[in-house]
């Protein structure tokens, strides 16, 4: 009678723990990006927050962002890259960038961001 292996090998393991580890290290590597992009986007909901009901005009918005950001200093993202419209249903803030970081060799991570926040 045969005895059946069971288990793993230390091959398989080998190929499991290469692959858990090269995401862990995307995930490492693009950890400050989105750490940097949750410093956007609590920026916005501050300002938005700051001037609820005090129908605001775009230049005292993008003051208060610039104060917040000489607070927070985001990377990659500048005051004069948030879009504030006027609509409707009162004030919109859109920011849209794209960020990136080397990963190995000369492949890198690149990542989209997008936040709209609207001011009522």
């Amino acid at each position: 009678m045969q005895r059946h292996q069971r288990g793993m090998t230390f091959i398989g393991l080998l190929c499991i723990l290469a692959l858990a580890g090269v995401v862990l290290y995307a995930g490492v590597r693009l950890a400050p990006l989105y750490l940097n992009y949750m410093k956007v986007a609590k920026t916005m909901d501050a300002v938005a927050a700051e001037v609820k009901g005090d129908n605001p005009d775009p230049q005292a918005i993008r003051n208060l962002i610039d104060r917040h950001f000489s607070i927070e200093d985001p990377t990659g993202v500048e005051v004069k890259d948030i879009e504030i419209t006027k609509g409707e249903d009162g004030m919109q803030m859109h920011v849209a960038y794209d960020d990136s970081v080397p990963y190995v060799a000369n492949v890198s991570l690149s990542v989209h961001f997008e936040k709209t926040v609207k001011v009522r």
